[in-house]
């Protein structure tokens, strides 16, 4: 049965939750694959990146939706009291990171540098913190952490949701924008040629016990170079991920003698660095063609206007519009 006139925009409304929610849930249960303490701190969390995805699409209304699914997802990892906690705050983080955006007037394109610094520093790191600082107080009120693991695990979650935002976020908004896909076969083949090698390094030094962290940025600044955010965003989602499968294993550069709290500040700075080179240089990139294109319509505006006035200029004294007096 049709809704009637009246609650057609609440049903559109709820249903908007629900897929909110819905996605929320299938981010967190692959997140969790990754748990690294109390099978429920990750060092990835794509449901913040869903969570505020869903924000700057739909607003602050869509808190609901995120809310609900948190909870959900936390009450089925323990008691319902902590539950409840982190659910709070696994909200009220990607929130503050919108409310934050929105005031530094972030546009979805990420077309200008301080969209692309307002992303990773107030929607990632900035906004994260809030979440992280809610989870990990709840769990060491309760008794599941203890005081001398409080900073480590305050770091993989901190890490985790920071990378949810810097890997869903970006290539969601990057994708939306047709405008910048290739447009001929050559083109789609340097994509996906560009994507492949991206990964292949990326897996590289995440597995082979060297230092060699600095190889894959090559291919990034090549993928904002040639594509903007359409090739930078997916390099820069695959960099995170194997990434973050590489400190969760801790192999490659993740290995070695490095504690809990060394694997994550190295894993948040590398991605950190990853985010910020690739969002900052396929801004540049974008503000300048952006200026270009302004730059040949004022010309092609100023040929117009010589070509109409020439005879004037040639040494017709009689403007072009101008009418015989009678």
């Amino acid at each position: 049965m049709l809704l009637s006139p009246r609650l057609r925009p609440w049903g559109r409304y709820g249903l908007h939750l629900l897929v909110v929610a819905s996605c929320y849930y299938v981010g967190a249960r692959l997140g969790l694959l990754q748990a690294l303490v109390n099978d429920q701190v990750t060092p990835l969390w794509p449901p913040t990146g869903i969570a505020l995805l869903s924000l700057l699409l739909g607003g602050v209304r869509m808190w609901p939706g995120i809310a609900i699914a948190a909870f959900v997802v936390n009450a089925t990892l323990g008691d319902s009291g902590p539950a409840f906690v982190i659910s709070a705050g696994n909200t009220l983080g990607p929130v503050v990171a919108f409310l934050l955006l929105k005031h530094t007037g972030f546009r979805l394109e990420v077309d200008r540098i301080r969209d692309a610094l307002a992303l990773v520093f107030l929607g990632a790191f900035g906004g994260m913190a809030v979440s992280a600082t809610v989870g990990t107080g709840a769990l060491a009120l309760n008794g599941v952490v203890d005081g001398t693991h409080f900073w480590s695990t305050w770091s993989v979650w901190w890490t985790g949701d920071a990378m949810g935002v810097l890997v869903v976020v970006p290539i969601v908004l990057a994708l939306r924008n047709r405008a910048e896909w290739p447009t001929t076969l050559y083109r789609w083949l340097e994509w996906a040629a560009l994507l492949l090698a991206t990964a292949g390094v990326t897996v590289l030094i995440t597995t082979v016990p060297l230092r060699m962290t600095f190889i894959v940025f090559p291919f990034l600044i090549w993928a904002a170079l040639r594509f903007q955010h359409v090739g930078a965003a997916p390099c820069s989602f695959l960099t995170a991920v194997i990434a973050a499968r590489g400190a969760a294993e801790g192999t490659g550069v993740f290995g070695g003698d490095l504690d809990l709290l060394g694997k994550m500040v190295t894993l948040q700075a590398f991605n950190g660095t990853v985010a910020l080179t690739t969002l900052v240089l396929s801004a540049v990139i974008s503000e300048r063609n952006a200026a270009r294109r302004a730059i040949e319509r004022t010309c092609a505006q100023l040929a117009d206007v010589v070509a109409q006035y020439e005879p004037l200029l040639s040494g017709n004294t009689r403007p072009p519009d101008s009418r015989e007096s009678r």
